[in-house]
């Protein structure tokens, strides 16, 4: 894991808006850097409209930069005819799985891109089989999608990206609308596919998600606030109120008693490490 697959490099990005007159525009992504290397797993966190999104749009050339550079894999964002290329190395998956799904029966809906790419029909039918297998969904390869549950829906759509082989799949608040058991179905699958060598890069509010990362970045206003791994953001609990974003309930729940004077470490990120620290205080 010492190679960067994506290499950001002062990126700016501004949004126009072409019906006003004269034209409006909104600057969005205000010079950011930012290496992840293969096989990391790296959760984005910042509120609403601090730019996540637009950031996995240029990753994955949906945006083209107005200035600085995105290479993966050593291909820049800005060359049309890398775009194919790139679009095959990096798998996008997005909030609602109803706006990736396309077909009618779910193997079809996992085929989907592959026969677009012109791939061989026996090696599609086992591709697919193998992605619906990953993602636990093979026994519903036969069913239709829109009687599927949020998260089934949502890991369909993942094996959808799965089965075009990608090095790096971007999510893109994959779990938002799920209930926290198709939450958790979601982040096993993102796990997995992780510890199978892919590359994850995250986009979440959910702290609970993030904490799980290999590393954490904040982005706000457009710019990396901090790059760290999940135990030195989250000790940062004023900072990160600061700018509008939560924290996991243990380390909130540590951070209070810490204030109250009880002897906590700031570094408490999950349920058994709290239970754990309480435990030894209470013997």
């Amino acid at each position: 894991m010492d190679k960067n697959f994506i290499e950001i490099k002062d990126l700016k990005f501004s949004y126009v808006n072409e019906i006003e007159e004269p034209p409006v525009v909104t600057e969005v992504l205000k010079g950011v850097s930012l290496n992840i290397k293969k096989g990391e797993f790296v959760a984005v966190l910042g509120h609403n409209g601090s730019g996540k999104s637009t950031l996995a749009k240029c990753i994955n050339a949906i945006n083209k930069p107005d200035s600085g550079s995105v290479t993966v894999d050593g291909m820049s964002v800005a060359d049309d005819e890398k775009l194919l290329d790139i679009r095959q190395k990096v798998g996008m998956v997005f909030q609602n799985p109803d706006n990736q799904i396309v077909a009618t029966i779910v193997e079809e809906d996992v085929a989907f891109a592959l026969e677009n790419m012109g791939v061989d029909p026996k090696e599609i039918r086992r591709r697919v089989d193998e992605a619906l297998k990953t993602v636990g969904m093979y026994e519903y390869r036969m069913h239709a999608p829109h009687k599927l549950s949020g998260g089934q829906k949502q890991r369909v759509a993942i094996a959808g990206i799965i089965a075009m082989r990608p090095d790096c799949i971007l999510l893109d608040e994959p779990t938002a609308m799920l209930d926290p058991k198709g939450r958790a179905e979601v982040m096993k699958t993102i796990k997995e596919l992780n510890a199978q060598g892919v590359t994850i890069v995250l986009i979440t509010h959910y702290m609970e998600e993030a904490v799980q990362a290999d590393r954490v970045v904040v982005i706000d206003g457009g710019e990396i606030v901090l790059d760290n791994e999940p135990k030195k953001i989250f000790s940062q609990v004023q900072t990160l109120k600061n700018l509008g974003l939560d924290v996991p309930q243990v380390t909130e729940l540590c951070w209070i008693l810490r204030n109250e004077g009880i002897d906590l470490p700031e570094d408490v990120i999950t349920e058994d490490e709290c239970v754990e620290r309480l435990c030894e205080l209470l013997s």
